[in-house]
Protein backbone atom coordinates (compact mmCIF):
# COMPACT_ATOMS: atom_id res chain seq x y z
CA UNK A 1 0.00 0.00 0.00
CA UNK A 2 1.52 3.28 -1.02
CA UNK A 3 0.56 6.82 -1.69
CA UNK A 4 0.47 10.09 0.19
CA UNK A 5 -2.06 12.43 1.63
CA UNK A 6 -3.48 13.13 5.02
CA UNK A 7 -5.99 11.74 7.43
CA UNK A 8 -8.27 14.66 6.68
CA UNK A 9 -9.34 13.08 3.41
CA UNK A 10 -12.95 12.05 3.40
CA UNK A 11 -13.61 8.35 3.06
CA UNK A 12 -16.48 7.05 1.00
CA UNK A 13 -19.23 4.81 2.37
CA UNK A 14 -17.81 1.51 3.57
CA UNK A 15 -14.24 2.61 2.86
CA UNK A 16 -11.71 2.98 5.71
CA UNK A 17 -10.42 6.46 6.45
CA UNK A 18 -6.83 5.33 5.79
CA UNK A 19 -7.54 4.46 2.11
CA UNK A 20 -8.26 6.82 -0.75
CA UNK A 21 -10.69 6.17 -3.59
CA UNK A 22 -8.10 4.06 -5.43
CA UNK A 23 -7.30 1.97 -2.37
CA UNK A 24 -3.91 3.61 -1.79
CA UNK A 25 -2.71 4.39 1.68
CA UNK A 26 -3.47 7.79 3.16
CA UNK A 27 -0.71 8.84 5.51
CA UNK A 28 -2.25 9.29 8.94
CA UNK A 29 -1.44 12.27 11.15
CA UNK A 30 -3.38 11.61 14.37
CA UNK A 31 -4.34 14.75 16.23
CA UNK A 32 -3.27 15.24 19.82
CA UNK A 33 -5.79 14.37 22.48
CA UNK A 34 -6.13 14.86 26.21
CA UNK A 35 -8.01 12.71 28.68
CA UNK A 36 -7.91 10.15 31.43
CA UNK A 37 -7.19 7.18 29.18
CA UNK A 38 -4.26 8.92 27.48
CA UNK A 39 -2.81 9.76 30.89
CA UNK A 40 -2.99 6.13 32.03
CA UNK A 41 -1.67 4.81 28.71
CA UNK A 42 1.36 7.07 28.95
CA UNK A 43 2.06 5.72 32.43
CA UNK A 44 1.69 2.14 31.17
CA UNK A 45 3.91 2.85 28.14
CA UNK A 46 6.59 4.40 30.34
CA UNK A 47 6.59 1.49 32.78
CA UNK A 48 6.74 -1.08 29.96
CA UNK A 49 9.52 0.70 28.07
CA UNK A 50 11.65 1.08 31.20
CA UNK A 51 11.15 -2.56 32.16
CA UNK A 52 11.77 -3.88 28.65
CA UNK A 53 14.96 -1.86 28.23
CA UNK A 54 16.19 -2.79 31.70
CA UNK A 55 15.63 -6.55 31.48
CA UNK A 56 18.94 -7.46 29.76
CA UNK A 57 20.86 -5.35 32.29
CA UNK A 58 19.23 -6.60 35.50
CA UNK A 59 21.25 -9.39 37.06
CA UNK A 60 19.76 -12.26 38.97
CA UNK A 61 22.80 -13.72 40.65
CA UNK A 62 25.72 -13.85 38.21
CA UNK A 63 23.56 -13.85 35.08
CA UNK A 64 21.15 -11.37 33.47
CA UNK A 65 17.46 -11.77 34.21
CA UNK A 66 17.06 -12.83 30.56
CA UNK A 67 19.96 -14.24 28.55
CA UNK A 68 19.25 -16.47 25.56
CA UNK A 69 22.63 -17.86 24.50
CA UNK A 70 21.55 -19.71 21.37
CA UNK A 71 25.02 -20.76 20.04
CA UNK A 72 25.86 -22.45 23.37
CA UNK A 73 22.27 -23.59 23.94
CA UNK A 74 22.20 -21.97 27.36
CA UNK A 75 19.23 -19.95 28.56
CA UNK A 76 18.99 -17.99 31.79
CA UNK A 77 15.54 -16.76 32.84
CA UNK A 78 14.73 -15.12 36.16
CA UNK A 79 17.53 -16.82 38.05
CA UNK A 80 16.98 -20.25 36.48
CA UNK A 81 19.27 -22.02 34.03
CA UNK A 82 17.94 -24.03 31.10
CA UNK A 83 19.56 -25.99 28.29
CA UNK A 84 18.36 -27.35 24.96
CA UNK A 85 16.64 -30.27 26.69
CA UNK A 86 14.26 -27.80 28.36
CA UNK A 87 13.04 -26.24 25.12
CA UNK A 88 9.85 -28.30 25.34
CA UNK A 89 8.76 -25.99 28.15
CA UNK A 90 8.57 -23.19 25.58
CA UNK A 91 5.63 -24.95 23.94
CA UNK A 92 3.60 -24.61 27.12
CA UNK A 93 4.91 -21.11 27.83
CA UNK A 94 3.91 -19.88 24.37
CA UNK A 95 0.60 -21.72 24.63
CA UNK A 96 0.00 -20.03 27.98
CA UNK A 97 0.73 -16.62 26.49
CA UNK A 98 -1.46 -17.29 23.44
CA UNK A 99 -4.43 -18.51 25.46
CA UNK A 100 -3.83 -15.75 27.99
CA UNK A 101 -4.19 -13.27 25.14
CA UNK A 102 -7.35 -15.06 24.03
CA UNK A 103 -8.64 -14.94 27.61
CA UNK A 104 -7.99 -11.18 27.88
CA UNK A 105 -9.62 -10.61 24.49
CA UNK A 106 -12.77 -12.44 25.57
CA UNK A 107 -12.93 -10.15 28.59
CA UNK A 108 -11.83 -6.78 27.20
CA UNK A 109 -11.38 -6.95 23.43
CA UNK A 110 -8.10 -5.66 22.02
CA UNK A 111 -6.89 -4.03 25.20
CA UNK A 112 -3.53 -5.75 24.58
CA UNK A 113 -3.11 -3.97 21.22
CA UNK A 114 -3.81 -0.50 22.53
CA UNK A 115 -2.10 -0.74 25.90
CA UNK A 116 0.70 -3.32 25.91
CA UNK A 117 1.66 -4.48 22.39
CA UNK A 118 5.31 -3.53 21.66
CA UNK A 119 4.23 -2.14 18.26
CA UNK A 120 1.92 0.37 19.96
CA UNK A 121 4.13 0.98 22.98
CA UNK A 122 7.22 1.96 20.97
CA UNK A 123 5.31 3.81 18.24
CA UNK A 124 3.19 5.90 20.60
CA UNK A 125 5.72 6.06 23.42
CA UNK A 126 8.89 6.89 21.45
CA UNK A 127 8.49 7.60 17.74
CA UNK A 128 5.34 9.74 17.56
CA UNK A 129 6.49 12.04 20.39
CA UNK A 130 9.68 12.69 18.39
CA UNK A 131 7.56 13.51 15.34
CA UNK A 132 5.31 15.87 17.30
CA UNK A 133 8.32 17.57 18.88
CA UNK A 134 10.00 18.23 15.51
CA UNK A 135 7.09 18.82 13.12
CA UNK A 136 4.43 20.10 15.49
CA UNK A 137 0.77 19.11 15.93
CA UNK A 138 -1.26 17.28 13.29
CA UNK A 139 -2.42 20.32 11.32
CA UNK A 140 1.18 21.52 10.96
CA UNK A 141 2.34 18.06 9.91
CA UNK A 142 -0.40 17.88 7.26
CA UNK A 143 0.40 21.37 6.01
CA UNK A 144 4.08 20.46 5.86
CA UNK A 145 3.34 17.25 3.91
CA UNK A 146 1.03 19.03 1.46
CA UNK A 147 3.38 21.98 0.90
CA UNK A 148 5.95 20.17 -1.26
CA UNK A 149 9.61 19.52 -0.61
CA UNK A 150 10.73 22.92 0.64
CA UNK A 151 14.07 23.48 2.31
CA UNK A 152 12.38 23.66 5.70
CA UNK A 153 10.57 20.37 5.18
CA UNK A 154 13.74 18.62 4.00
CA UNK A 155 15.62 19.83 7.07
CA UNK A 156 12.89 18.75 9.49
CA UNK A 157 12.48 15.36 7.84
CA UNK A 158 16.23 14.69 7.85
CA UNK A 159 16.47 15.65 11.52
CA UNK A 160 13.46 13.47 12.40
CA UNK A 161 14.75 10.47 10.46
CA UNK A 162 18.19 10.86 12.04
CA UNK A 163 16.61 10.66 15.50
CA UNK A 164 14.51 7.69 14.35
CA UNK A 165 17.68 5.90 13.25
CA UNK A 166 19.39 6.63 16.58
CA UNK A 167 16.40 5.30 18.54
CA UNK A 168 16.19 2.26 16.23
CA UNK A 169 19.91 1.61 16.74
CA UNK A 170 19.46 1.69 20.52
CA UNK A 171 16.49 -0.69 20.30
CA UNK A 172 18.46 -3.03 18.02
CA UNK A 173 21.34 -3.21 20.51
CA UNK A 174 18.82 -3.73 23.32
CA UNK A 175 17.41 -6.63 21.29
CA UNK A 176 20.90 -8.13 20.84
CA UNK A 177 21.59 -7.81 24.57
CA UNK A 178 19.05 -10.57 25.22
CA UNK A 179 21.22 -12.97 23.21
CA UNK A 180 24.81 -11.95 23.98
CA UNK A 181 24.27 -10.36 27.44
CA UNK A 182 24.75 -6.68 28.20
CA UNK A 183 28.40 -6.88 29.39
CA UNK A 184 29.48 -8.77 26.27
CA UNK A 185 27.54 -6.35 24.07
CA UNK A 186 29.22 -3.37 25.72
CA UNK A 187 32.61 -4.97 25.09
CA UNK A 188 31.74 -5.62 21.45
CA UNK A 189 30.62 -2.02 20.97
CA UNK A 190 33.87 -0.73 22.49
CA UNK A 191 35.94 -2.87 20.11
CA UNK A 192 33.93 -1.87 17.05
CA UNK A 193 32.54 -4.05 14.23
CA UNK A 194 35.93 -5.43 13.13
CA UNK A 195 36.07 -9.07 14.10
CA UNK A 196 32.37 -9.20 14.94
CA UNK A 197 30.94 -8.95 11.45
CA UNK A 198 28.00 -11.29 12.05
CA UNK A 199 26.70 -9.49 15.13
CA UNK A 200 27.33 -6.11 13.51
CA UNK A 201 25.34 -7.24 10.47
CA UNK A 202 22.48 -8.44 12.66
CA UNK A 203 22.46 -5.09 14.49
CA UNK A 204 22.25 -3.19 11.19
CA UNK A 205 19.45 -5.40 9.85
CA UNK A 206 17.43 -5.12 13.08
CA UNK A 207 17.99 -1.35 13.11
CA UNK A 208 16.70 -1.13 9.53
CA UNK A 209 13.64 -3.21 10.41
CA UNK A 210 12.81 -1.06 13.43
CA UNK A 211 13.30 2.12 11.41
CA UNK A 212 11.18 0.97 8.46
CA UNK A 213 8.43 -0.26 10.76
CA UNK A 214 8.14 2.70 13.11
CA UNK A 215 9.10 5.48 10.69
CA UNK A 216 7.01 4.39 7.70
CA UNK A 217 5.03 1.13 7.99
CA UNK A 218 3.39 2.03 11.33
CA UNK A 219 -0.35 1.26 11.43
CA UNK A 220 -0.01 -0.97 8.37
CA UNK A 221 1.63 -3.57 10.61
CA UNK A 222 -1.58 -3.78 12.65
CA UNK A 223 -3.91 -3.55 9.66
CA UNK A 224 -2.07 -5.76 7.15
CA UNK A 225 0.43 -8.06 8.87
CA UNK A 226 -0.86 -8.79 12.37
CA UNK A 227 -3.44 -11.60 12.31
CA UNK A 228 -4.76 -10.83 15.79
CA UNK A 229 -7.37 -8.32 14.63
CA UNK A 230 -8.81 -10.86 12.23
CA UNK A 231 -9.37 -13.29 15.10
CA UNK A 232 -11.10 -10.75 17.31
CA UNK A 233 -14.61 -11.41 16.02
CA UNK A 234 -14.41 -15.09 16.98
CA UNK A 235 -12.71 -14.47 20.33
CA UNK A 236 -15.22 -11.96 21.69
CA UNK A 237 -18.93 -12.26 22.33
CA UNK A 238 -21.77 -9.89 23.13
CA UNK A 239 -20.61 -9.55 26.74
CA UNK A 240 -16.96 -8.67 25.97
CA UNK A 241 -15.84 -5.18 26.94
CA UNK A 242 -15.14 -3.22 23.73
CA UNK A 243 -14.76 0.36 22.55
CA UNK A 244 -17.82 1.44 20.63
CA UNK A 245 -20.24 4.21 19.71
CA UNK A 246 -23.68 4.49 21.29
CA UNK A 247 -25.73 4.48 18.14
CA UNK A 248 -29.08 4.96 19.86
CA UNK A 249 -27.88 8.03 21.71
CA UNK A 250 -25.77 9.57 18.99
CA UNK A 251 -27.96 9.26 15.88
CA UNK A 252 -29.03 11.10 13.88
CA UNK A 253 -25.99 13.32 13.91
CA UNK A 254 -26.36 17.05 13.73
CA UNK A 255 -24.22 20.17 13.83
CA UNK A 256 -25.62 21.35 17.13
CA UNK A 257 -23.14 23.38 19.13
CA UNK A 258 -25.21 24.14 22.22
CA UNK A 259 -27.11 22.01 24.70
CA UNK A 260 -29.74 20.75 24.70
CA UNK A 261 -29.61 18.96 21.36
CA UNK A 262 -32.27 19.63 18.76
CA UNK A 263 -35.14 17.16 19.15
CA UNK A 264 -34.41 15.71 15.73
CA UNK A 265 -30.72 15.18 16.45
CA UNK A 266 -28.76 12.80 18.65
CA UNK A 267 -25.82 13.76 20.85
CA UNK A 268 -23.19 13.29 18.12
CA UNK A 269 -22.35 16.70 16.63
CA UNK A 270 -20.47 15.07 13.73
CA UNK A 271 -17.27 16.97 14.50
CA UNK A 272 -15.07 14.08 13.25
CA UNK A 273 -12.73 14.47 16.20
CA UNK A 274 -12.91 10.74 17.01
CA UNK A 275 -11.68 9.99 13.48
CA UNK A 276 -8.88 12.55 13.44
CA UNK A 277 -7.29 11.24 16.66
CA UNK A 278 -7.43 7.56 15.61
CA UNK A 279 -3.96 6.09 14.95
CA UNK A 280 -5.39 3.71 12.33
CA UNK A 281 -7.73 6.27 10.76
CA UNK A 282 -11.06 4.50 11.30
CA UNK A 283 -14.44 5.93 12.19
CA UNK A 284 -15.57 4.22 15.39
CA UNK A 285 -19.16 5.27 14.58
CA UNK A 286 -19.21 2.69 11.78
CA UNK A 287 -19.33 -0.15 14.31
CA UNK A 288 -16.80 -2.81 15.29
CA UNK A 289 -13.85 -2.88 12.88
CA UNK A 290 -10.81 -5.07 12.50
CA UNK A 291 -8.53 -2.02 12.37
CA UNK A 292 -9.50 -0.76 15.84
CA UNK A 293 -6.62 -1.40 18.24
CA UNK A 294 -8.52 -0.39 21.38
CA UNK A 295 -6.30 2.56 22.29
CA UNK A 296 -9.25 4.62 23.64
CA UNK A 297 -8.11 7.88 22.00
CA UNK A 298 -11.56 8.23 20.44
CA UNK A 299 -13.10 8.01 23.93
CA UNK A 300 -10.95 10.86 25.23
CA UNK A 301 -11.65 12.94 22.11
CA UNK A 302 -15.41 12.42 22.23
CA UNK A 303 -15.61 13.06 25.97
CA UNK A 304 -13.70 16.31 25.46
CA UNK A 305 -16.22 17.46 22.84
CA UNK A 306 -19.22 16.40 24.92
CA UNK A 307 -17.96 18.47 27.84
CA UNK A 308 -17.54 21.47 25.54
CA UNK A 309 -21.14 21.28 24.27
CA UNK A 310 -22.57 20.45 27.69
CA UNK A 311 -23.65 16.89 27.07
CA UNK A 312 -22.97 13.71 29.06
CA UNK A 313 -19.70 11.92 28.33
CA UNK A 314 -19.67 8.30 27.25
CA UNK A 315 -21.07 8.59 23.74
CA UNK A 316 -17.97 6.61 22.76
CA UNK A 317 -16.98 4.37 25.62
CA UNK A 318 -15.92 0.96 26.88
CA UNK A 319 -19.00 -1.26 26.98
CA UNK A 320 -20.30 -4.57 25.71
CA UNK A 321 -22.46 -5.00 22.62
CA UNK A 322 -25.32 -5.77 24.97
CA UNK A 323 -24.63 -2.55 26.84
CA UNK A 324 -24.67 -0.46 23.67
CA UNK A 325 -28.07 -1.99 22.86
CA UNK A 326 -29.40 -1.00 26.25
CA UNK A 327 -29.42 -4.51 27.66
CA UNK A 328 -28.20 -5.45 31.11
CA UNK A 329 -24.77 -7.03 30.78
CA UNK A 330 -24.24 -10.28 32.68
CA UNK A 331 -21.20 -11.33 34.69
CA UNK A 332 -17.79 -12.11 33.29
CA UNK A 333 -18.01 -15.84 34.07
CA UNK A 334 -19.34 -17.43 30.91
CA UNK A 335 -18.34 -20.61 29.04
CA UNK A 336 -15.71 -19.20 26.70
CA UNK A 337 -14.04 -17.19 29.46
CA UNK A 338 -13.93 -20.22 31.75
CA UNK A 339 -12.53 -22.46 28.98
CA UNK A 340 -9.90 -19.92 27.88
CA UNK A 341 -8.89 -19.30 31.48
CA UNK A 342 -8.64 -23.01 32.27
CA UNK A 343 -6.43 -23.73 29.25
CA UNK A 344 -4.21 -20.74 30.08
CA UNK A 345 -3.86 -21.86 33.69
CA UNK A 346 -3.10 -25.45 32.64
CA UNK A 347 -0.31 -24.37 30.26
CA UNK A 348 1.28 -22.00 32.76
CA UNK A 349 0.88 -24.50 35.58
CA UNK A 350 2.79 -27.07 33.54
CA UNK A 351 5.67 -24.65 33.11
CA UNK A 352 5.55 -23.56 36.74
CA UNK A 353 5.56 -27.08 38.13
CA UNK A 354 8.47 -28.15 35.95
CA UNK A 355 10.49 -25.02 36.63
CA UNK A 356 9.89 -24.60 40.34
CA UNK A 357 8.66 -27.93 41.72
CA UNK A 358 9.68 -30.89 39.58
CA UNK A 359 12.85 -29.58 38.00
CA UNK A 360 16.09 -30.91 39.49
CA UNK A 361 19.31 -28.89 39.76
CA UNK A 362 21.22 -31.44 37.68
CA UNK A 363 20.68 -34.20 35.16
CA UNK A 364 22.41 -37.57 35.38
CA UNK A 365 22.18 -40.74 33.31
CA UNK A 366 24.19 -43.95 33.40
CA UNK A 367 24.26 -45.47 29.92
CA UNK A 368 26.02 -48.40 28.36
CA UNK A 369 28.92 -47.35 26.14
CA UNK A 370 28.58 -47.90 22.42
CA UNK A 371 30.01 -51.13 21.05
CA UNK A 372 29.95 -54.70 22.32
CA UNK A 373 27.90 -55.17 25.53
CA UNK A 374 30.68 -56.90 27.47
CA UNK A 375 34.29 -58.02 27.17
CA UNK A 376 35.43 -61.50 28.21
CA UNK A 377 38.86 -61.60 29.76
CA UNK A 378 40.71 -64.66 31.08
CA UNK A 379 39.40 -64.28 34.61
CA UNK A 380 36.82 -61.48 34.46
CA UNK A 381 33.88 -60.05 32.57
CA UNK A 382 34.03 -56.32 31.89
CA UNK A 383 31.24 -53.86 31.12
CA UNK A 384 31.86 -50.22 30.26
CA UNK A 385 29.33 -47.48 30.99
CA UNK A 386 29.21 -43.75 30.53
CA UNK A 387 27.92 -41.30 33.12
CA UNK A 388 26.33 -38.25 31.54
CA UNK A 389 26.10 -35.36 34.01
CA UNK A 390 24.80 -31.80 33.45
CA UNK A 391 24.87 -29.01 36.02
CA UNK A 392 21.63 -27.01 35.79
CA UNK A 393 22.51 -24.57 38.55
CA UNK A 394 23.10 -20.96 37.57
CA UNK A 395 26.46 -21.24 39.38
CA UNK A 396 29.26 -23.84 39.31
CA UNK A 397 28.61 -26.94 41.38
CA UNK A 398 30.51 -30.02 42.57
CA UNK A 399 29.18 -33.58 42.39
CA UNK A 400 30.22 -36.82 44.05
CA UNK A 401 29.80 -40.06 42.08
CA UNK A 402 29.80 -43.61 43.42
CA UNK A 403 28.85 -46.93 41.80
CA UNK A 404 28.33 -50.17 43.74
CA UNK A 405 27.59 -53.74 42.74
CA UNK A 406 27.33 -57.15 44.42
CA UNK A 407 30.25 -58.91 46.07
CA UNK A 408 33.09 -59.63 43.70
CA UNK A 409 32.38 -56.54 41.60
CA UNK A 410 35.19 -54.08 40.94
CA UNK A 411 34.17 -50.54 39.92
CA UNK A 412 36.52 -47.93 38.51
CA UNK A 413 35.22 -44.34 38.44
CA UNK A 414 38.04 -42.16 37.10
CA UNK A 415 36.37 -38.94 38.35
CA UNK A 416 34.60 -39.58 41.66
CA UNK A 417 34.36 -35.81 42.21
CA UNK A 418 33.32 -33.61 39.32
CA UNK A 419 33.11 -29.84 39.24
CA UNK A 420 31.00 -28.30 36.49
CA UNK A 421 30.17 -24.75 35.50
CA UNK A 422 26.63 -23.58 34.98
CA UNK A 423 24.93 -25.72 32.30
CA UNK A 424 28.22 -27.48 31.69
CA UNK A 425 28.02 -31.19 30.93
CA UNK A 426 30.46 -34.09 31.02
CA UNK A 427 30.59 -37.70 29.87
CA UNK A 428 32.86 -39.76 32.06
CA UNK A 429 33.54 -43.51 31.74
CA UNK A 430 32.66 -46.07 34.41
CA UNK A 431 34.29 -49.52 34.16
CA UNK A 432 32.84 -52.53 36.03
CA UNK A 433 34.45 -55.98 36.19
CA UNK A 434 33.26 -59.23 37.80
CA UNK A 435 35.16 -62.44 38.41
CA UNK A 436 33.92 -64.98 35.89
CA UNK A 437 33.61 -67.56 38.65
CA UNK A 438 31.20 -65.31 40.57
CA UNK A 439 29.03 -64.28 37.61
CA UNK A 440 25.65 -66.03 37.66
CA UNK A 441 23.71 -63.88 35.20
CA UNK A 442 22.83 -60.20 34.59
CA UNK A 443 22.46 -57.99 37.65
CA UNK A 444 21.73 -54.35 38.48
CA UNK A 445 24.40 -51.79 39.28
CA UNK A 446 23.50 -48.84 41.48
CA UNK A 447 25.04 -45.43 40.89
CA UNK A 448 24.62 -42.53 43.30
CA UNK A 449 25.24 -38.93 42.23
CA UNK A 450 25.22 -36.37 45.01
CA UNK A 451 25.02 -32.64 44.43
CA UNK A 452 27.34 -31.20 47.07
CA UNK A 453 25.86 -27.71 46.57
CA UNK A 454 22.24 -28.56 47.30
CA UNK A 455 22.61 -31.96 48.93
CA UNK A 456 20.24 -33.55 46.42
CA UNK A 457 20.96 -37.20 45.58
CA UNK A 458 20.05 -39.03 42.39
CA UNK A 459 20.11 -42.82 42.22
CA UNK A 460 20.74 -44.44 38.85
CA UNK A 461 20.77 -48.01 37.70
CA UNK A 462 22.31 -49.97 34.85
CA UNK A 463 22.31 -53.64 33.97
CA UNK A 464 25.57 -55.62 33.97
CA UNK A 465 25.64 -58.18 31.13
CA UNK A 466 27.71 -61.28 30.52
CA UNK A 467 27.63 -64.57 28.63
CA UNK A 468 24.10 -66.01 28.52
CA UNK A 469 25.29 -69.40 29.73
CA UNK A 470 27.02 -68.04 32.80
CA UNK A 471 30.71 -68.56 33.67
CA UNK A 472 32.90 -70.69 31.51
CA UNK A 473 36.26 -72.23 32.29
Amino acid sequence: MSGSGSSSSVAGPGRPQFLDARGDRIKIHPEDVRGRFLKWRRIVYGVLIVHLLALPFIKNGKHPAIHLDIPDRQFFLAGRAFNAQDVWLMVFLLAGFAFGLVFVTALAGRVWCGWACPQTVFLEGLYRPIERWIEGPAYQRRRLAEGGWTGRRIGLVLFKQALYIVVSLVLAHWFLAFFVSAPVLAELVMHGPAGHGTLFGIAIVVTALFWLNFAWFREQFCVILCPYGRFQSVLTDRKSLLIGYDLARGEPRGKVLKAPAAPSHGDCIDCGRCVRVCPTGIDIRNGQQMECIGCAQCIDACDEMMVKVGRPVGLVRYDSLEGFEGQKTGGILRPRVVIYGAVTAAALLTVGLNVFALRTPFEANLLRSAGIPYVLEPATIRNQFELHLINKHVDPAEFEVSVVGPEGTTVIVPQPRIRLGSLEGIRTPVMVTVDRAQYHGPFELKAVVKDLSSGEVRELSARFLGPPSGPRS
